[in-house]
């Protein structure tokens, strides 16, 4: 038995209509919350008065979808899918994930290679250890990644306190100049990644910066020729002096089948209230357990 809602533009999936199942998953001592079975379909935009036209007709029978609508992150929501929300208690921050894409007959199989844990005791990016993996899953037979990372910002792209004038490409260069797991400088981390795209939004007067790049190593066996990258899209907010940033990832070739699902889950990466539950990131640094 499903219910059917409709969010208002300023929810995290703006005027769009969620479908999902009463059903709810609870683990990890309630740190972790798994919502199964998610559709998330959209409204017409051009469906005035009950009216649908020839046009919207035809398009309706070119594609799964009523009509292709931009979220309040800019990325383009084309495709429809089934979708499971992760809330980490821990870090105080949300966002869905893909389960189904029907249109392509995929039923992913996720693991979850991290379990959320806080910033002392997660697991370094670079050997400077100030970027953190806080959470992470895969599915390695459709070679997805989905990772939460925690760091504090570089301030030789991020020079001034205050977030109202960073823009999305500062944030990116910053976030990807300290991904590396080799000892190298900041400029040589950078030149692996190439970033196509860069642009923010306000959302419940925080800004979220969302970027788009590609990695040229990729850490995959089956990708060993050179024109195979990894496609990355990412979102990131800042809390508490730290950068919280979403990526979800893909080899290249598939970018086709598997970018439009992927930025789905940067486009509803939320920062929430802290609970009882949170753990700041500046708090308890020595403490890795």
């Amino acid at each position: 038995m499903a219910t059917v809602q409709l969010f208002p533009p300023h929810s995290f999936i703006p005027n769009r209509l969620l479908c999902r199942s009463l059903a709810r998953i609870t683990c990890g001592q309630k740190r972790c919350r798994v919502v199964k079975k998610t559709v998330v379909c959209y409204s017409n935009p051009n469906l005035q008065n009950g009216q649908i036209s020839r046009r919207d007709l035809w398009l309706f029978g070119l594609s799964s979808s009523v009509a292709l609508l931009s979220s309040s992150s800019g990325f383009s929501m084309a495709e429809e899918g089934s979708m499971a929300s992760l809330t980490d208690d821990i870090n105080a921050y949300s966002y869905l994930y893909p389960t189904e894409l029907p249109s392509k007959k995929l039923v992913f199989k996720w693991v979850e290679s991290r379990k959320p844990e806080r910033y002392s005791s997660a697991a370094p990016l670079s050997p400077d250890a100030r970027l953190r993996i806080v959470s992470e899953r895969v599915d390695i037979i459709d070679n997805l990644v989905i990772s939460v990372s925690i760091g504090p910002p570089n301030t030789v792209f991020l020079k001034s306190k205050d977030k109202s004038t960073w823009t999305a490409k500062d944030v990116a260069d910053s976030v990807l100049s300290d991904k590396s797991a080799l000892r190298i400088t900041s400029s040589q981390r950078m030149a692996e990644s190439s970033v196509l795209d860069a642009h923010s939004s306000e959302i419940d007067g925080e800004p979220y910066w969302y970027y788009e790049y590609l990695v040229r190593k990729s850490p995959t066996k089956s990708a060993q020729e050179p024109n195979i990258y990894r496609h990355y899209v990412s979102s990131t907010a800042e809390r508490d002096g730290y950068l919280y940033s979403l990526t979800a990832s893909t080899l290249s070739k598939q970018w086709n089948v598997m970018g439009p699902i992927l930025r789905k889950t940067a486009g509803s990466f939320r920062l929430l209230p802290p609970t009882e539950s949170y753990v700041p990131p500046y708090k308890d640094p020595w403490r890795f357990w």
